[in-house]
């Protein structure tokens, strides 16, 4: 049997997938969430062949709970949002089903499962899909076994940490499986400045800029934290400040 769970916030929408289904005997239903904690607990505890994902769900979103998560089952998303495809093809989604979607373009979705699975080449689709120009606000981490969101604007500094980043904040420093450069281009470019390949600041925070050797400067920070700004850096630190 394939294990199977849904999580979707709209009890309707996990009627439609659980209906469909059935036409799939091969397909064990083991669980269905209604928002991304649960669904967490749910993988975790079941360890599924295959989930079924809606993107926008109270507490956390889908996104945020994958990231949360160490190894990925296949996915297919449904969401009623067409701006998160590509998105979801970057974790190697199988499928994007837009709702509503009727029974034969679910049919197809769990064709290419059987054929594919979680490694699902989707670069042809990508076109088809536009991209969402929506900044993050929040940034979801796990704290041992506790998931803590942390608003975008409590957010200092960020460091590059190998191949995680530390976000600093007034509460302490906390490390996510992300790089600087997702950062870059997802965090408001306004409030926001890549100033070293290892650091972003908050444009806020800064109260200072210093010469540092040669070609080179710090920032001083509210917290009195000293940030290295590179010879790159400094253009665009000056661009952003209007300097």
């Amino acid at each position: 049997m394939i294990k199977t769970i849904i999580i979707d916030d709209e009890p309707l929408a996990t009627e439609i997938v659980k209906e469909y289904l059935e036409d799939f005997s091969q397909f064990e239903i083991v669980a269905i969430c209604h928002d991304g904690f649960e669904g967490l607990k749910a993988i975790q505890q079941h360890k599924p062949d295959l989930i079924f994902l809606d993107v926008q769900m109270p507490r956390i979103n889908g996104f945020e709970m994958l990231e949360l998560m160490d190894e990925l089952p296949a996915i297919i998303f449904t969401t009623a949002y067409d701006e998160y495809a590509i998105r979801a093809f970057d974790v190697h989604a199988v499928d994007y089903l837009l709702k509503p979607f009727a029974k034969d373009r679910f049919a197809k979705a769990i064709e290419k499962f059987a054929q594919n699975g979680a490694s699902k080449k989707v670069d042809s689709l990508m076109e088809d899909h536009p991209v969402s120009s929506d900044r993050i606000n929040r940034i979801v981490v796990k704290v041992r076994n506790e998931i803590k969101i942390i608003p975008v604007q409590d957010i200092k500094y960020l460091e590059a940490n190998d191949d995680y980043v530390n976000i600093h904040t007034e509460e302490g420093k906390f490390l996510k499986n992300k790089t600087l450069g997702y950062f870059e281009q997802n965090l408001n470019q306004e409030l926001f400045v890549r100033v070293h390949r290892s650091y972003i600041v908050k444009v806020s925070e800064i109260t200072k800029i210093e010469a540092y050797k040669k070609d080179s400067h710090i920032v001083k920070l509210k917290s009195k934290e000293q940030i290295p700004v590179s010879k790159t850096g400094f253009p665009k630190l000056k661009e952003v400040l209007g300097i």
